[in-house]
C-alpha cells in the first residue's frame, strides 16, 4: 500500500468478491482485516488481494510485521539518490553558468554516467510498484512518478547523444531523492509504532513459577500458562498473567496500569494483572486470564485498533497530491498531443511536455506542509516539546476540548517527600537507606534528599525485607526505613534511628504551571476536564484545586468510550496522559500529548511528548499548531497561484526546461522562506 488510493481500492473492491463481507486496511501497519465466509481460506484471500495488485501474506507468517528488509532497501536507495543528486547538481550548475559546446557535452555525458545507474537503482521501489499495479490493470501514485522519471531520463539521454542543449538528469534524480526521503520516514514511523505495542506486551513476565500439587514449582513459559494454574510470584517479579491472590499479602506497583503512583496493597481475594510488579512479599496467585486474554494484551489491542481508526485520517498533502499528480500528467500528455497536432514535431512536443512536468513538479505543493511542520516542530523542541508526527500539528490545531489524566500529568506523578522536619544526621541516614531500594517511596525520598544536597551516611549491613522495609547499622546503632505503624498513612514512611522514630510524609504535588496552562488553553477556546483512572478522592482534590470537572476510576475502555462520545458530538478531543491505561485513549484522541516520564507505550501512542516539570508546552503546542496551519494555508495559496501562472506559459511553449527548473526551485524557496517565519513562533 502506497497511498490513500490503495486503501480505497482494497476497501472498495474486496467486498465485491463472493464470500467477503468487509475489508479494512491499516496503512500504518500495512495490514488488511477481512470479514469473510469461513469457507474462504487464507490462500483464497491472498489470491484476492493479488488480483487487485497487492502481494500479501497471512499475519501469522509475519506477526510483528517486520519490514526491516524494505526499510534497509529504502535507506540504501535514499543514500544512492542523495549521492547522485549532489554530483549531478554540481555539473548542472556549471551548465547553467554558461558552459557551452564541448564542455557542456562533456558535463552532460558525466551527468548521464552518474544519473543512469543512480536512477536504475534508486528508482526500483517506484518502478516495481508501478509495474505491479499496471500488470493488474490499476494505477497508483508510483505510475505517474515512474513515467515522469523515465521520460525525463530518456529525453535527457537523447539530448546528450545528439549534443542537445538541455538534459534533465538533475530533475529526475532530485525528484527520486525527495520521494525516497518521504518513504523512508514513513517506514521508520511505522516501525516505531510497532515497537510501542511490543514494548507494552514486553511488560508481562515471559514465564511464571507454577506450583505443582506436591508443592514443588517449575518455570512455565507465559504462552503455555492455563487458567486455573496456581503460581508463586516472588518479590520483585512481574506477573505473567491475570489472576486472584490466594495466599500472602504484598504491595504491587500498578502505576503503568492505573496511573496510581502509590503501591497497591493486595491480599487474598485481590485481583491482580499481568505486568504489575510485586514489590514486597511472595504471593500465591490462581490464574484467571492468560496470554491474549489479559488486561495488558487487551490494552495493546485497543491501541492497535485506535491507531487503525486514526490511520484513515487523510493528510492535507495526500489529499492534494491525490488530485494533483493525475492532473499534472494529464496536462503534460495534452501538451504533447496538442503540439504534435499543431505540427511542432515530436522533439519540441516532448520538450514542452517535460517542461510542463518539471514546472508543475509538486515540490512547492509537497513542501507546503512539511516545511512548515519541520520549522514549527523545531521551535517547539527548543521549548521542551517533541512532535513525533508531522500531521499531529494539523490535528492539534483542530482540537476544541482537552482531557487530562491526573497522576503524572496534572501532578508530577512521583511521591515527593517532606524532609523539612529531619535534621542533617537523619537526612544522611535516610538517604543512605533509601538509595539502596527501588521502591517508589524510596526513590522519591532519595530524590528529595539529593535535591537538598545531602550526602549519604555510612550504613553497614543494609538489607531489604519484603513488606517490612530497609534495615541497617549506623555507628553501631540499628536504623530502619519502613512502613508506618498507622495504616491510614499510606503515602508515608517511618525512619527509625535507635529508639527514635520519625514519620516522613509524601505528596504528589500539582505541576507548578498547571493552572496557568489551563488558562492559556481557555484563551484558545479549549475547555479542559480530568479523565483519570485514579481513585475518586485524590482526583476530587485536584479537580477542586484547578476548578475542573472530573471523571475518576475510569478504565481504559471507559476512557476510550468517553473520547468516542465526544467525537460523536462532533468534538475534537486533545488527550494528555502518561499511564499505560491512557494508551488506548492517547491513540484514539484527535491529538494526544504525553509527558516525558510516561510509560514507553504511552509515549509511542501519543503525537507529542513534553519534557520537564512544566505543563505549559501543552498550551504552547496548540498555539503554535494553529499558527502553523495558517502558514500552511498561505503556502498552498502561493503554490496554487504559481501553478495558475506557470502552467499556461509552459503549455504555450514559452518556458524552456531550464527556466522551468529554475522557476520550480524558486517556488520551493518561497515556500521554505515563508515557513521559516514559524521559527520564533514558540517564543512569543
Amino acid at each position: 500500500m502506497k497511498c490513500a488510493g490503495c486503501i480505497g481500492k482494497i476497501e472498495r473492491e474486496l467486498p465485491k468478491l463472493p464470500g467477503i463481507a468487509a475489508a479494512r486496511a491499516n496503512f500504518s501497519a500495512k495490514r488488511v482485516a477481512i470479514r469473510h465466509d469461513p469457507a474462504l481460506g487464507e490462500e483464497a484471500l491472498t489470491a484476492a488481494l493479488l488480483g487487485l495488485g497487492f502481494e500479501a501474506q497471512p499475519v501469522a507468517d509475519n506477526p510483528l510485521g517486520d519490514e526491516s528488509k524494505e526499510r534497509k532497501a529504502l535507506t540504501r536507495a535514499l543514500g544512492v539518490a542523495g549521492f547522485g543528486m549532489m554530483n549531478v547538481m554540481l555539473l548542472s550548475v556549471s551548465v547553467w553558468s554558461g558552459a557551452d559546446g564541448a564542455t557542456r557535452a562533456l558535463f552532460h555525458w558525466l551527468s548521464a554516467l552518474i544519473a543512469l545507474p543512480v536512477i536504475a537503482y534508486a528508482g526500483r521501489p517506484f518502478f516495481a510498484s508501478a509495474w505491479m499495479a499496471l500488470k493488474h490493470r490499476r494505477t497508483n501514485m508510483d505510475v505517474p512518478i515512474s513515467i515522469g522519471v523515465l521520460l525525463a531520463t530518456g529525453l535527457s539521454l537523447y539530448e546528450t547523444i545528439t549534443g542537445g542543449e538541455h538534459a534533465f538528469f538533475d530533475s529526475a534524480v532530485m525528484l527520486l531523492f525527495f520521494l525516497l526521503a518521504g518513504r523512508a520516514l514513513d517506514a521508520e514511523m511505522r516501525t516505531r509504532t510497532r515497537a510501542g505495542i511490543g514494548a507494552l506486551l514486553g511488560r508481562m513476565s515471559k514465564s511464571a513459577s507454577v506450583i505443582a500439587p506436591d508443592g514443588s514449582t517449575r518455570r512455565v513459559a507465559a504462552k503455555d500458562l492455563d487458567p486455573g494454574m496456581m503460581v508463586l510470584v516472588a518479590a520483585g517479579e512481574a506477573l505473567a498473567a491475570d489472576g486472584e491472590v490466594v495466599e500472602g499479602t504484598s504491595a504491587l506497583d500498578n502505576a503503568m496500569l492505573t496511573g496510581e503512583s502509590a503501591p497497591e496493597p493486595v491480599g487474598p481475594g485481590a485481583l491482580v494483572h499481568a505486568g504489575a510488579i510485586n514489590l514486597a512479599a511472595p504471593i500465591r496467585v490462581r490464574l484467571t486470564r492468560v496470554a491474549e486474554d489479559t488486561a495488558l494484551a487487551e490494552i495493546a489491542r485497543l491501541m492497535d485498533e485506535a491507531g487503525q481508526s486514526r490511520s484513515h485520517y487523510v493528510r492535507i498533502a495526500d489529499r492534494a497530491s491525490r488530485l494533483y499528480a493525475p492532473a499534472v500528467h494529464t496536462l503534460a500528455l495534452l501538451a504533447f498531443a496538442g503540439w504534435m497536432i499543431a505540427g511542432a514535431g515530436w522533439h519540441t512536443s516532448l520538450t514542452i511536455a517535460i517542461a510542463v512536468l518539471i514546472i508543475t513538479c509538486p515540490c512547492a505543493m509537497g513542501l507546503a506542509v512539511p516545511a512548515a511542520q519541520v520549522v514549527a516542530s523545531g521551535a517547539l523542541l527548543r521549548r521542551g516539546l517533541l512532535v513525533k508526527d508531522g500531521s499531529a500539528l494539523e490535528r492539534l490545531a483542530e482540537c476544541d476540548v482537552a482531557l487530562f489524566d491526573k497522576t503524572g500529568t496534572l501532578t508530577l506523578g512521583e511521591p515527593r517527600a517532606d524532609v523539612s522536619a529531619l535534621d542533617p544526621q537523619a537526612r544522611a541516614i535516610a538517604l543512605a537507606l533509601a538509595q539502596t531500594s527501588r521502591h517508589p517511596l524510596s526513590r522519591g525520598l532519595a530524590a528529595a534528599l539529593l535535591r537538598e544536597g545531602v550526602a549519604p551516611a555510612a550504613i553497614d549491613y543494609v538489607r531489604e525485607v519484603g513488606g517490612a522495609g530497609l534495615t541497617g547499622r549506623w555507628q553501631g546503632v540499628e536504623v530502619a526505613l519502613g512502613r508506618p505503624a498507622e495504616a491510614s498513612e499510606a503515602l508515608a514512611t517511618t525512619l527509625q534511628i535507635g529508639d527514635t522514630r520519625q514519620t516522613i510524609a509524601f505528596a504528589d504535588p500539582l505541576r507548578a504551571d498547571a493552572a496557568a496552562t489551563l488558562a492559556a488553553l481557555a484563551r484558545e477556546g479549549i475547555a479542559a476536564s480530568i479523565l483519570s483512572g485514579d481513585r475518586a478522592a485524590p482526583v476530587a482534590v485536584v479537580a477542586e484545586a484547578l476548578g475542573l470537572q472530573a471523571q475518576a476510576e475510569a478504565s481504559p475502555q471507559a476512557k476510550l468510550a468517553a473520547l468516542e462520545a465526544l467525537k460523536a458530538e462532533g468534538r475534537r478531543p486533545l488527550m494528555v496522559g502518561d499511564g499505560l491505561n491512557d494508551g488506548p485513549a492517547l491513540a484514539a484522541a484527535h491529538a494526544s500529548i504525553a509527558p516525558g516520564t510516561a510509560s514507553d507505550a504511552s509515549q509511542q501512542a501519543a503525537d507529542a511528548v513534553f519534557i520537564g516539570e512544566g505543563l505549559m508546552p501543552v498550551a504552547l503546542a496548540v498555539r503554535v499548531a494553529r499558527r502553523t496551519m495558517r502558514i500552511v494555508r498561505e503556502n498552498f495559496g502561493f503554490s496554487i497561484a504559481y501553478n495558475l501562472l506557470a502552467v499556461p506559459l509552459a503549455l504555450l511553449g514559452l518556458v524552456t526546461p531550464l527556466v522551468a527548473a529554475i522557476a520550480m526551485s524558486v517556488s520551493s524557496l518561497v515556500v521554505v522562506a515563508n515557513s521559516l517565519r514559524l521559527a520564533r513562533s514558540a517564543n512569543s
